[in-house]
């Protein structure tokens, strides 16, 4: 496995934080921004090294990973970032459109005036970077201010496992987008969309912005979904000559 870089050894943000917690954000996101590739071998020795820390809190930060579906944990085999299927990209859009619909129509509901103001904060970030064309040029903090609006959109709703529920699956499907805009312009639609979705729900229209928030994730997913499906091919095409060299 490449080692992402030799910088200092990791430490936690706060003193809530632990080394797991921590070590697992930064695995979390070079797998996202696809720093680490499907399908790489996590060599504890390796990132043990990289990051400066003991086996115990990269173990448990692997473990994390492994229950949000983003390694894959192989008895006597170690670990691997978790390879991207067409069957999985289907399910997690899938799931996304009835969860984050079901969180939004809660919050549009439950929503006090704090929440509104948080929802125009949120908004207001992601608006002046959707402005810019071509966000390939400031991907990381695109990606920062698109997460926080969508889940300040959520955030009202009042279920703490769903929002947490949501989170993951926007998690798994970030590494499929964003695996996808390495190669392709951003969606022009996009900004539009977020724009279509603020006002619907501070006019407190359901309706609507649950219908633009359902087409918003389908979009995305039909966009995505013929890279995946190379890549998914690629993949098992992969596995089948390692298992017709392990014959041989």
């Amino acid at each position: 496995m490449k080692l992402l870089s030799d910088g200092p050894a990791i430490r936690p943000e706060s003193s809530k934080e632990t080394l797991a917690s921590a070590l697992a954000a930064q695995l979390r996101e070079a797998i996202l921004r696809g720093q680490m590739a499907p399908g790489t071998r996590l060599r504890l020795e390796d990132l043990r090294a990289q990051y400066g820390v003991s086996l115990s809190p990269l173990r448990e930060a692997l473990a994390r990973l492994s229950a949000e579906g983003l390694v894959l944990i192989e008895d006597q085999r170690g670990c691997r970032v978790m390879q991207v299927s067409e069957s999985n990209c289907r399910e997690v859009v899938k799931l996304r459109c009835e969860f984050e619909c079901l969180a939004l129509g809660e919050s549009i509901r439950k929503g006090d005036s704090e929440w509104e103001v948080s929802v125009v904060a949120a908004f207001h970030r992601l608006g002046k970077l959707d402005a810019v064309r071509d966000r390939r040029t400031n991907v990381p903090e695109w990606e920062k201010v698109h997460r926080a609006y969508h889940q300040t959109l959520l955030s009202a709703c009042g279920m703490p496992l769903l929002v947490q529920f949501c989170a993951t699956l926007s998690d798994m499907f970030d590494r499929y987008r964003r695996l996808f805009l390495a190669e392709h312009i951003p969606d022009p639609a996009v900004p539009g969309e977020h724009q279509a979705m603020f006002e619907a729900v501070l006019a407190r229209n359901d309706k609507v912005a649950l219908a633009i928030l359902r087409e918003h994730i389908e979009r995305t997913g039909a966009n995505v979904l013929p890279y995946v499906q190379r890549a998914d091919a690629a993949g098992r095409e992969m596995a089948m000559i390692k298992k017709a060299d392990r014959r041989a």
